[in-house]
């Protein structure tokens, strides 16, 4: 397991080359993070909940190859009613807030009431070169489709629109105050500003209405982490081609995570945007399902190539352990250390990985 050094990944997000390539991801699911350690979560004398510091979580974040540990702040959220949750998730389920009256009741958390501790404490836990990467409680649009449901968003953009502003003014100020208390802590070296605002082929919202709800709000996310002096990362899915000029000018975040070939491949994606913004990931995971190890590293070495001598690059693929069983998820991810394997840089727990045990 080679060492970590954050200042690698810190490299990738000022746009400049790291001194090693460098992986990057937004989480690892856990039983991934079990299948890597060889150890259980919530059995090594520590109980454990998602997003939390863990040290089985610290370790295979290791021996994976990460410079980091992506975590919650706390335990901060927007309470939503029951909804199912099987494979996929309706955006039209579960929401609280119809109409003034629901929203003037709604009870809204306060982000000073929560305990930050699991970030202080995170020192006791982490080797030594590695640093938290704090993530939100999902974002602004997220929250509010959420809270309201994605339909009567609609609508409630042309019935009330004023009611819009006024869940989104809840939502992004409640945001802003946490991120503002989680970059304060030394051991959080960047964080994620996590929230998906597009579809296969625009945005969910007309650019005009992201502009107006949603758009001042994560610029005034980015002024908080930012006057912590750390990195602003925007993990957002879907076509967000219209907005890329309010992503780097306007909000001015650093990196940007998530890229599809459907969309905009990320070899395509380094070409329009490296220059001004560091681009994260983006190794495809439909890609990544459908390829033969040998075309993953192939692609992969082939990016790597591409971003040598100009930097603002990671390697990674997108969010996948929502849309993905757990047998493909442990091959995904056995994969992608495989690549740094295969380049020299390190080897997984000691471990040759052949592609059949990949495919567990």
């Amino acid at each position: 397991m080679r060492k970590p050094d954050f200042g690698n990944l810190l490299r990738v997000l000022r746009r400049e080359e790291p001194g090693r390539p460098t992986l990057f991801e937004f989480f690892l699911n856990p039983p991934l993070c079990e299948k890597l350690t060889g150890k259980k979560l919530g059995v090594e004398g520590v109980d454990w909940k998602w997003g939390e510091v863990h040290p089985v979580m610290v370790e295979a974040f290791a021996i994976a190859g990460y410079d980091y540990l992506t975590v919650h702040g706390c335990e901060m959220k927007f309470d939503t009613a029951d909804h199912d949750k099987k494979k996929t998730i309706s955006l039209n389920e579960g929401h609280t807030i119809t109409d003034r009256a629901s929203f003037e009741k709604f009870i809204w958390p306060n982000p000073d009431s929560f305990d930050y501790s699991g970030l202080e404490n995170a020192s006791e836990q982490l080797l030594d070169g590695m640093k938290l990467i704090v993530y939100g409680p999902s974002g602004v649009l997220e929250n509010i489709i959420s809270l309201v449901g994605f339909e009567t968003l609609c609508m409630m953009l042309v019935d009330d629109p004023e009611l819009v502003g006024d869940i989104a003014d809840a939502i992004g100020s409640r945001l802003v105050r946490y991120y503002e208390i989680c970059g304060q802590l030394d051991t959080v070296g960047a964080l994620i500003s996590n929230d998906d605002w597009g579809f296969k082929t625009s945005t969910m919202l007309s650019p005009a209405d992201m502009r107006r709800y949603i758009f001042p709000w994560h610029k005034k996310i980015v002024e908080a982490i930012h006057g912590a002096g750390k990195p602003a990362i925007l993990h957002s899915c879907g076509n967000l081609e219209a907005v890329m000029d309010d992503i780097i000018d306007d909000m001015g975040y650093d990196a940007k995570h998530s890229y599809e070939d459907a969309i905009c491949p990320v070899e395509d994606a380094y070409e329009r945007w490296g220059e001004r913004i560091a681009i994260l990931g983006g190794i495809d995971v439909d890609f990544i399902c459908r390829s033969e190890p040998e075309q993953i590293r192939e692609r992969s070495m082939a990016m790597l190539k591409q971003v040598a001598g100009r930097g603002g690059y990671a390697l990674g693929t997108v969010t996948v352990c929502r849309i993905m069983c757990l047998r493909k998820i442990i091959w995904l991810w056995l994969i992608v250390c495989e690549i740094l394997r295969f380049l020299g840089f390190f080897r997984v727990a000691g471990r040759s990985y052949k592609h059949e045990v990949l495919v567990v």
